[in-house]
């Protein structure tokens, strides 16, 4: 005989888990218990919202589910925008949440409330365990909602009196696992395929822009060979970035704004229309361009705003292994060369201009001079999680990127405190990466405790805080609870058992973060503060607008 509780660990187990995040209380204990006997790894955090944030992070490294849990009631409540977070930006994070026992619902049980309802807004598919016989059948089915298609997350409501019922282990099935490479890939049909290629070999100024749906469906190498056969200059989404190197000679990303506004053609691939791109709509668009879109989702297809040429719902590296074929012949880097050359000159003078003020000498010290300091430090393939607002948006401006996945920041959603979660789960997934966290000092406070999370779980990572004494840049001193002041969140590290550093020159930030990258390289998280200008407002393109 066994419970319900085993019977979801070994579920986990069959469907190839290998780790998951928590915080520990009834009716999940068993469920954690047994899971790690089975030699899964938990990784117990501070705050429940930091393990489905941290199950964000994991998965989006390793292109597969992350799984995060928590006991019943307040404990569930705050998965929830973790959870959110994961449905803005398409990642799929599995959580399960306890609940109390289907015998006492409606009768004033402990932390009795209707989970399941507030988790149906923001996942890709949430339900509840009724039955313990068929908990591996929902387990799969979890994974397949989560992974198939367009990713999200999804969650699952363990009732407490159906975790400890006993069954008959005898008569419990389990669904071979999914596989992930075995997925549908919906390819181009062959009149989609001709118009685009039409479409290509016409235009004078085409840009390809991509998101996530590239990393998604594993189609790095097959757009990297897209964009050299056709020459066609290629941007990212925030999220999407390093899908190819951006050092890539096709890559111009002070161009960007030039690229937008004069391009006839835009190719847009694995992504959604929304406001990270403009809606590839005017003024920051050519109101005259073209658009062709390819992704996996039909929703996305069918609800494309103006100057849809081409809609295919169709898997990314598919759609890009037939384009390169079908181009032969037809589109080369030659069609383009004056467009790019443009956007080229234009890239290396502003690059240049850029670099100068990287350089700033000036103390207080100024949020790009840290953002120059850690992108000459970072390696190469580093996981780079950037959490903040002032230096979220100085770190897109100064901070390229070179893997694909491998660069991680608030998305879609905007959610501050991701930052030392995302290091926890990317450390996880990624235990021989070097990876830096890079907060804002407001974002770092929100899950401040899981530098805790880190030293005891010998999770070193190196994190990075911005600090300039507030929420944002204000010159002005006049934005309501702004002042943090300047904690010494050194010692804050220190105290747990990790390395600390404190920084008010610009020329000592290098020698701190080589102390601190020692520490790190002996197992020691280290966080190093780096006080910065309070003046110094980033530069973005609006998010919204408030005016009616």
């Amino acid at each position: 005989m066994a419970i319900g509780s085993d019977i979801i660990a070994k579920a986990m187990k069959n469907e190839g888990v290998s780790d998951f995040f928590y915080i520990m209380g009834a009716p999940m204990m068993a469920v954690e218990k047994s899971a790690m006997k089975l030699g899964l790894r938990g990784v117990d955090v501070r705050h429940e919202q930091a393990a489905a944030m941290a199950g964000f992070a994991y998965a989006r490294l390793l292109n597969k589910p992350a799984f995060c849990m928590a006991a019943s009631g307040p404990a569930v409540t705050n998965l929830i925008t973790g959870i959110a977070h994961a449905w803005a930006d398409c990642t799929p994070v599995i959580a399960l949440g306890g609940a109390a026992p289907v015998v006492t619902w409606h009768h004033g049980a402990f932390q009795d409330i209707d989970q399941l309802s507030m988790f149906k807004p923001c996942t890709k598919w949430s339900d509840r365990i009724h039955h313990t016989k068929r908990i591996p059948e929902l387990i799969n089915l979890a994974v397949k909602h989560a992974m198939s298609g367009k990713p999200g997350p999804v969650y699952l409501d363990c009732p407490g009196d159906i975790l400890y019922a006993e069954v008959d282990e005898s008569k419990i099935e389990y669904p071979d696992p999914y596989d992930h490479a075995k997925r549908p890939r919906p390819a181009v049909s062959a009149n989609d395929l001709s118009a685009i290629v039409e479409l290509l070999s016409k235009a004078k100024n085409p840009v390809l822009i991509t998101g996530s749906g590239v990393q998604w469906s594993e189609a790095e190498r097959e757009m990297l060979a897209f964009v050299e056969a056709a020459g066609v200059p290629f941007y990212t989404t925030p999220q999407g970035r390093g899908v190819i190197p951006e050092d890539h000679k096709y890559c111009y990303l002070t161009s960007r704004a030039a690229a937008f506004r004069d391009a006839d053609l835009i190719l847009v691939v694995g992504t959604r229309m929304n406001y990270i791109i403009g809606h590839a709509a005017p003024p920051r668009w050519n109101a005259n361009a073209k658009i062709v879109r390819v992704d996996i989702d039909p929703i996305e297809i069918a609800s494309s705003p103006r100057n849809l040429a081409v809609g295919v719902i169709a898997d990314a590296r598919a759609a890009f292994q037939q384009l390169t074929a079908a181009i032969a012949g037809k589109v080369t880097p030659a069609t383009y060369e004056t467009w790019r050359e443009r956007l080229r000159a234009r890239n290396v003078q502003k690059t240049a201009e850029a670099e100068q003020t990287l350089s700033n000498p000036a103390t207080p010290i100024h949020p790009l001079r840290l953002c120059k300091e850690v992108r000459d430090f970072m390696d190469r393939d580093c996981v780079l999680c950037v959490d903040g607002q002032e230096i979220l948006n100085y770190g897109r401006q100064a901070i390229p990127q070179y893997t694909a996945r491998h660069r991680i920041n608030s998305g879609a959603f905007g959610t501050m405190g991701v930052g030392m979660p995302f290091g926890i789960g990317a450390k996880v997934a990624c235990p021989d990466k070097q990876v830096i966290v890079l907060h804002g000092d407001g974002s770092f406070g929100m899950n401040a405790m899981e530098f805790d999370t880190a030293v005891r779980h010998g999770l070193p990572i190196l994190t990075i805080i911005s600090q300039n004494g507030g929420w944002t840049g204000d010159p002005n001193k006049e934005k309501p609870g702004r002042d943090l002041g300047y904690p010494r969140l050194d010692k804050f590290a220190e105290a747990f058992g990790g390395h600390g550093e404190w920084v008010d020159k610009p020329d000592d930030i290098r020698p701190a973060l080589e102390r601190a990258m020692k520490a790190v390289k002996s197992g020691k998280p280290a966080l190093v503060c780096v006080v910065t200008d309070h003046n110094a407002r980033a530069t973005t393109t609006a998010f919204t607008n408030y005016s009616t």
